[in-house]
């Protein structure tokens, strides 16, 4: 089972970050949000990697390249090639990644459809590589894997970004209610593909997979909702990336499923 991650697109509502990095290499507690999902299927034994990169992608590729370097203390003599010694293992060397260049511009159905040679014929999981959650993998594939269509979407019950004003019949003020969660499900990504689903992203580097792929399958009864009702955070702008730094100081982060 591969988990396509997507982390190609521009971010342009975090220009503060992204201007030098793109978004899924913006840093939670020092380490790239991607990791945090990486670690996240990683704890529900999901360990073999597709990103979809395009904006600054190559800070994606050099991190990768260079893992144990980021990640462990080690010795270097410098003029010897090859002289390098590193003195700590890091828990992630049963990973394998691939990091494939999906385009600058491409949108998500394209960049799914370009990473078809890596999961040809293969179930899949695709989600977004900015968007957090403590969502029980192997529960999510075992609800696809039962009820036996293309397609899984992960719905979400998100709070209001407003707090809202009740109003009686005389437009009075009967109550304040505080960022409520909203009734209506949303999609989370966690999106679970059978192979087939590649015969829906045909020539789509200019289409939302959330669009035409994800709508046709609906319309042909090929598309089931897992409603994961735990947390859930996107990192859509720097204050939200301010928010999920200050939950992982303060042990606080909801998505660290992992030991």
């Amino acid at each position: 089972m591969k988990a396509v991650l997507l982390a190609g697109g521009l971010g342009t509502r975090m220009r503060e970050e992204t201007e030098f990095r793109p978004k899924p290499m913006v840093e939670i507690g020092g380490k790239p949000v991607l990791w945090h999902l990486m670690k996240t299927f990683a704890a529900h034994d999901v360990t073999d990697f597709v990103i979809c990169a395009g904006y600054k992608g190559e800070q994606i590729k050099e991190y990768f390249l260079n893992y144990a370097a980021h990640n462990t203390d080690f010795t270097i003599t410098l003029g010897r090639s090859g002289s390098v010694e590193f003195h700590d293992d890091h828990l992630e060397r049963d990973w394998t990644v691939t990091v494939a260049d999906t385009g600058q511009s491409t949108l998500t159905a394209g960049r799914v459809e370009r990473i078809e040679p890596y999961v040809k014929g293969e179930r899949f999981i695709v989600t977004y590589g900015d968007g957090l959650a403590d969502i029980d993998i192997s529960a999510l594939l075992s609800f696809h894997e039962a009820h036996g269509l293309k397609a899984t979407i992960t719905t979400v019950q998100p709070l209001s970004r407003f707090g809202l004003v009740e109003l009686d019949d005389q437009s009075r003020v009967t109550r304040f209610r505080e960022k409520p969660q909203m009734e209506d499900w949303v999609s989370a990504g966690f999106f679970v593909f059978e192979p087939e689903v590649f015969d829906y992203v045909r020539d789509s580097d200019e289409v939302m997979l959330e669009h035409e792929p994800l709508d046709r399958l609906a319309d042909e009864r090929q598309l089931a909702a897992y409603r994961h009702e735990g947390f859930w955070q996107p990192m859509d702008t720097y204050r939200e990336s301010q928010m999920l730094n200050e939950m992982w100081d303060t042990g606080k982060a909801p998505w660290k499923v992992w030991q």
